[in-house]
């Protein structure tokens, strides 16, 4: 109990780790990274933001973090635990589309089998209303509300609204009702205002974080960047003192697909084939193209290049293997020429990406490119 005390005992710890991710950056090696080679009032740049973990340790260490992502699910919960809003118009949001839902009732009953073995009839109804009421682009208050639905929307039985699934990863309709079917899971019946009032309470009991203003950009990076250098001149923005992100590593997975059931809660389409490059976006794929991958880490990198200081520290964190590491720190000295590399090697240790998708070598793992100027 003492150890659970010391890693959600404060406010800042209890949001850090809001929102299951793919292969999200550890909330202590953001915290040591931004402490090493950043002050008190610096700003740290991540043009992956993923769920928003560098923007958010930076944040709380009284930093001004910068963030862009593309995948809209990760952008809820970056934008969310940067400014939660307050617990009870949270919960009043939820119980409005709880008190609603039956109005979906029909809707519900006529969804795929899918969904009808992954959710009980209360909560596919309850969804269908909170997937058409929550302004969550535009409005803080359902942003935060849908956040707190959206990482429970599938997990463990005892933790989620779903049948029996993992949290972090969406499986394929056909696989999961196989799955379900062979072992004779029956989706949870629950109250989800009940369900989530205690999600809220859990939460919240610490209060909310104090950050350092701090955003996080919906799009992608290749055109939000180039925008953004408009904002530094006319000094609404401050050059970056520390780029620390994780690109996505080459032929690992396709984090769209992976999060289809969440994308469909956001409006997406409610099956898991066509979601990817083709319908989404060049950049919203599992790369496979040695060129289109290069040419997205070296857009990137000569973006923000131009938004940080000539003395800034780039920190790195990609895969071992080959093409993605020669890719990306062939696009860093293009980037940065007057910066030196260092290789800082990480062993597997835990769910890294190299991991999750069949490497157990232990030998090797990740790899951190450290940049500092010459």
């Amino acid at each position: 109990m003492s150890d659970l005390k010391g890693k959600f005992g404060t406010a800042a710890r209890r949001w850090a780790g809001m929102g299951p991710y793919y292969a999200m950056f550890p909330s202590a090696f953001c915290d040591s990274v931004v402490e090493r080679y950043t002050r008190p009032g610096d700003t740290v740049l991540d043009p992956f933001a993923g769920r928003g973990t560098a923007v958010f340790s930076a944040a709380v260490a009284d930093r001004h973090g910068i963030g862009v992502e593309l995948n809209p699910v990760g952008w809820v919960y970056s934008r969310t635990k940067l400014n939660p809003e307050d617990r009870d118009q949270v919960e009043e949001r939820i119980r409005s589309a709880r008190d609603a839902s039956p109005r979906y009732r029909a809707a519900a009953r006529e969804m795929p089998l899918f969904f009808r073995l992954c959710f009980s009839a209360e909560v596919r109804e309850f969804l269908l209303c909170a997937r058409e009421i929550l302004n969550w682009r535009r409005n803080d208050v359902d942003r935060t509300a849908m956040a707190f639905i959206l990482i429970h929307l599938h997990g463990k039985v005892s933790d989620s609204l779903s049948n029996q699934m993992r949290q972090t990863k969406a499986m394929a309709p056909r696989y999961a009702v196989r799955w379900w079917k062979e072992r004779g899971l029956k989706p949870p019946k629950l109250d989800p205002l009940e369900f989530f009032m205690k999600k809220l309470d859990w939460r919240y009991s610490k209060g909310a974080p104090r950050c350092q203003t701090s955003k996080v950009y919906l799009g992608d990076s290749t055109l939000v960047l180039p925008a953004l250098r408009g904002d530094l001149s006319r000094r609404k923005l401050r050059r970056a003192s520390l780029l620390l992100t994780s690109p996505p590593y080459f032929g690992i997975t396709n984090y769209h697909y992976d999060q289809w059931i969440r994308l469909w809660l956001l409006g997406g389409p409610p099956t898991d084939r066509r979601v990817g490059a083709r319908d989404s976006g060049m950049h919203r794929d599992k790369f496979a193209h040695a060129e289109v991958y290069r040419c997205l880490l070296e857009r990137v990198f000569k973006s923000a290049a131009l938004l940080m200081k000539k003395d800034a520290s780039i920190y790195v964190r990609t895969d071992w293997r080959e093409p993605t590491l020669g890719i990306t720190k062939a696009t860093l000295k293009i980037a940065f020429p007057a910066h030196e590399i260092r290789r800082v090697y990480r062993p597997l240790v835990g769910k890294t990406q190299t991991r999750l998708f069949g490497h157990y070598d232990p030998r090797f793992g990740e790899v951190d490119l450290v940049l500092r100027p010459r």
